[in-house]
């Protein structure tokens, strides 16, 4: 008996991302039933971009990677037709779009809750990732790892899960602790959960997290002080 084909629909926050999100949109793959790009207070053609590439394109003022994603998602919650699936995809070209449908597998195949795609380093191109965001990923996973047991070893923004499972995360996080509030609300929640090696590349401008010394100390601040939130509250 053939499963039914599952509703997905990805959110992809972008702050001046004219030159990169054509290419992403381009790339995604027709599995997909709607692609939502939030402009976060970009001052480029992002918009005009997006919108030609046949996004639904939506605007979020207050800048935060947190506040793009929510946006996306009080959108999805107000639409008629809820997907079983939401990606969350960057909007720099780092990423390869094409993964989606592996990164998606093991939650039609096997039911999985929430899937990480992991930048392996073998899978890297060089410079593609910064000291600071290297760094920044093996402290916090081996942190998680110390307190909660975990297996994850990327933050990794490229990442799938279920729409139902999404919303009992009860998401806040605002600027840069989006990916690591997830993933510590899923070990609390004992989500299944499972991570897939992505490939990972140079992406198109600078970085605005990892590509100036107050972004990366923002948001190791922000990702650290949330796991020692969850590493002192009670179960």
């Amino acid at each position: 008996m053939n499963r039914p084909q599952p509703i997905i629909k990805v959110i992809i926050p972008a702050f001046n991302e004219e030159q990169s999100i054509g290419k992403v949109i381009a790339e995604i793959p027709d599995v997909v039933a709607e692609i939502i790009v939030v402009s976060n207070n970009s001052s480029d053609n992002t918009e005009t971009v997006a919108k030609k590439a046949g996004a639904t394109v939506l605007t979020e003022s207050q800048k935060g990677y947190g506040y793009a994603c929510l946006k996306g998602m009080e959108y999805i919650a107000q639409q008629p037709m809820k997907p079983d699936i939401v990606v969350f995809l960057d909007g720099d070209y780092s990423d390869y779009p094409e993964e989606l449908t592996k990164i998606i597998r093991p939650i039609i195949e096997d039911d999985v809750d929430l899937v990480i795609g992991a930048r392996d380093k073998r899978l890297r191109e060089k410079g593609s990732m910064t000291f600071p965001q290297i760094f920044g990923n093996w402290l916090a996973t081996f942190l998680m790892r110390l307190f909660f047991n975990s297996r994850f070893t990327d933050l990794g923004p490229f990442r799938a899960i279920k729409y139902s499972k999404l919303l009992a995360l009860q998401m806040e996080d605002k600027t840069y602790g989006w990916t690591v509030e997830m993933q510590l609300k899923a070990l609390r929640k004992k989500y299944t959960h499972v991570e897939v090696p992505v490939r990972y590349k140079n992406r198109i401008g600078v970085s605005k997290v990892s590509g100036t010394l107050k972004g990366a100390v923002m948001a190791g601040v922000k990702i650290l002080g949330w796991i020692f939130k969850y590493s002192f509250k009670k179960q």
